[in-house]
């Protein structure tokens, strides 16, 4: 990161991850609103090839996922005042990715049983994911629990719950050090 752009770093800076179905986009989209800073709805920015591919029952791999994870990363980069990003970011690699865009970053992993991601999933008409490829974000999924600022929390829990728990958690981080939000 460029130290003009650090040093006018005020955060937060939030990724809410976890699998499909999960609720990323909501509690993203309640977040950003609460903490008066943008949204990116990572799906948003995955190519042509890579939305076709999971319509089409394919699972993303990581070469599918590389330079989506470089354009999410510059994406972070546009909103020193800080934004919220829904991804999925289920490998600590690709976590660790958007980690170097702005050092500091922190994630909420909504974490969920798969019976519930597939229930979620197949009520959701027209969406590009489809209940055939949960079992593969799963498979994917390597649990941040242990990682450096990760709330996880239980995304079967109703947003309303959720929501103050969240946002009271990144103010803190951005009051304690507004460096490192």
């Amino acid at each position: 990161m460029h130290s003009a752009l650090k040093n006018r770093i005020s955060g937060p800076f939030l990724v809410v991850m976890g699998v499909a179905g999960c609720g990323k986009s909501s509690l993203g989209q309640r977040c950003a609103e609460a903490l008066h800073i943008p949204l990116l709805e990572g799906d948003n920015f995955h190519s042509a090839t890579s939305i076709n591919k999971m319509r089409n029952g394919t699972p993303l791999d990581d070469v599918d996922r590389e330079a989506w994870l470089d354009l999410l990363a510059q994406q972070l980069q546009k909103h020193p005042g800080g934004v919220v990003l829904t991804c999925s970011a289920l490998r600590q690699r690709y976590r660790n990715r958007l980690r170097t865009a702005v050092p500091g970053l922190r994630f909420v992993f909504l974490d969920l049983t798969q019976e519930q991601a597939r229930e979620r999933v197949a009520s959701r008409a027209a969406h590009l994911f489809p209940v055939s490829l949960v079992a593969s974000q799963f498979a994917t999924l390597e649990d941040p629990s242990l990682e450096p600022g990760v709330l996880r929390l239980d995304a079967s829990r109703p947003l309303e719950q959720l929501l103050p728990e969240v946002v009271g958690w990144a103010q803190v981080a951005v009051s304690v050090n507004p460096q490192e939000a």
